[in-house]
């Protein structure tokens, strides 16, 4: 194995881009809702879209082209992508208003004297548009990407 095989690896490449434009998104649609730049959107998780939910779809379905949608590797990386899905929306976003909560809880114990130099991440999940829109935008630029990628005979 060597880098050019990962490189030319169609559904990897696909699944990238997603994720990336995902990421590069968060900051102009945060913008276009609170008028500020946020470019710490660029480094975090949470957000609109979800990027993961963009990797995983992207993933999946350039998997499916490459492979057929009726491959057992689809099947894997539809499971996955299900599992991915899932906790970005569930047990991550349950992660952060637990993370909300605890830092309410001490700011108001602390009373100014913080016990801690760094609060908890509370952007931590998805609310369910974000993962149906990152889930959306994964399969339309993986789908783009895995196109492109094979018209050039990457």
């Amino acid at each position: 194995m060597n880098l050019s095989q990962i490189v030319h690896n169609d559904p990897l490449m696909a699944a990238g881009m997603a994720w990336l434009l995902a990421q590069l998104i968060k900051v102009p649609l945060d913008y276009m809702f609170t008028h500020e730049f946020n470019w710490h959107l660029l480094l975090s998780a949470g957000g609109m879209p979800s990027s993961h939910a963009a990797l995983v779809a992207g993933l999946c379905w350039a998997i499916g082209l490459e492979y057929g949608f009726n491959s057992p590797v689809f099947a894997i990386a539809a499971v996955v992508a299900i599992i991915v899905i899932y906790d970005a929306t569930g047990v991550r976003r349950a992660a952060g208003e637990h993370a909300r909560v605890i830092n309410r809880m001490i700011e108001d114990l602390a009373s100014g004297h913080p016990l801690k130099e760094e609060e908890l991440k509370e952007l931590l999940g998805h609310t369910p548009g974000q993962v149906l829109a990152g889930t959306i935008f994964g399969v339309l630029v993986g789908s783009l990407a895995w196109w492109w990628l094979k018209s050039r005979g990457a």
